[in-house]
């Protein structure tokens, strides 16, 4: 089979291109001397509107120790008829059937992450997101149970960051309930073998205050992004939650990626716009975000229209009144205030 022009086309980039596209971003932040503040424009790293973006990525499942759970990654792309963006589709089936090894004795998984992203002209090429506070994600999901996945230079190469992406679709439908029941009951021997020091907030079902989501469904797309704080993140390994835990190595990030586990099976389907990491929605942003996700578009971030300018003394008022503390670049104001 001869590759196509298209097929070409996709192939992730080479060496070459690969070094001038860092050495260009480097050299904007230096000549915009954004080191020196903190950045309000989006850092992208997974843009699935370029189908290289699904190309670049490999899927996981348990059939690679004999299980029967598929995962797929194909690109979709643009309806303009309908505002869709070109996108990723992740899909498959999850089967909990085991195979006829005795040493498994758990399955039901699979996942995407990117290929490692190579070499470039000093090194391993690494995503530095030190300076930002979120990890943004706009998907189209199913309402299953997704952990999103980040992976760094760490000592331990097994070790994975993981969040559980919760959306406004986030459910747990009526057939599934006796299926969830038995990963979530807080006395579990499962749980106890999980979570040894207790489920922490980023990895149970209810949403915490950290989390940033669209405010409503109704009337809407589909489409919603959600900002998954950094800081929030917990550290894991094979699936178990370690201890000590340790802070992402944010200027080591080498693969990001989402994860099925919830063990109910069926069909999944999740669809993945971007994913970026980011200080909160801009005036330059929140264009696209309402045309494409309609009524769950989230807010503009009056910290970046504002450039921060005139609120530090309503921000120590509202402390000084023991009112929540804001969320996005106002709150990350707030907490230098």
């Amino acid at each position: 089979m001869f590759p196509t022009a298209r097929c070409l086309a996709a192939k992730p980039s080479g060496f070459i291109k690969r070094s001038a596209e860092e050495l260009t971003r480097l050299s904007k932040i230096a000549w915009n001397t954004e080191a020196l503040q903190t950045p309000t424009k989006p850092y992208v790293l997974l843009d699935f509107e370029d189908e290289s973006s699904a190309v670049g990525c490999k899927t996981m499942a348990d059939r690679a120790v004999g299980g029967y759970s598929t995962a797929s990654i194909d690109h979709v792309p643009a309806d303009p008829s309908s505002n869709t963006p070109a996108h990723a589709r992740f899909h498959g089936s999850i089967s909990t059937q085991l195979p006829q090894n005795w040493r498994v004795e758990r399955t039901g998984y699979a996942a995407f992450r990117n290929h490692d992203r190579g070499f470039w002209l000093f090194g391993r090429l690494y995503w530095d997101v030190d300076p930002y506070t979120y990890l943004a994600l706009r998907i189209k999901s199913d309402g299953r149970r997704y952990t999103v996945n980040l992976q760094t230079d760490s000592i331990v190469d097994t070790d994975i960051h993981q969040h559980r992406l919760y959306t406004r679709h986030h459910r747990i439908q009526d057939a599934a309930r006796d299926a969830y029941a038995a990963v979530t009951e807080p006395r579990d021997e499962l749980v106890d073998r999980l979570y040894p020091h207790g489920i922490p907030d980023a990895l149970s079902d209810v949403p915490p205050e950290s989390t940033i989501m669209s405010a409503t469904t109704s009337g809407s797309t589909g489409w919603e992004t959600i900002l998954l704080p950094f800081n929030s993140f917990v550290r894991t390994n094979h699936g178990l939650v370690v201890e000590p835990q340790t802070s992402i190595l944010r200027n080591r990030v080498k693969s990001v990626g989402i994860g099925l586990t919830d063990r109910v099976e069926g069909p999944y389907d999740l669809r993945i716009h971007r994913i970026w990491a980011t200080n909160g929605l801009s005036e330059a942003e929140i264009e696209e975000e309402r045309r494409i996700c309609g009524d769950n578009a989230l807010p503009l971030d009056e910290g970046v229209k504002t450039n921060w300018m005139g609120g530090a003394d309503a921000a120590k008022e509202k402390r000084a009144e023991g009112k929540p503390k804001e969320k996005g670049l106002k709150g990350l104001r707030d907490e230098w205030e």
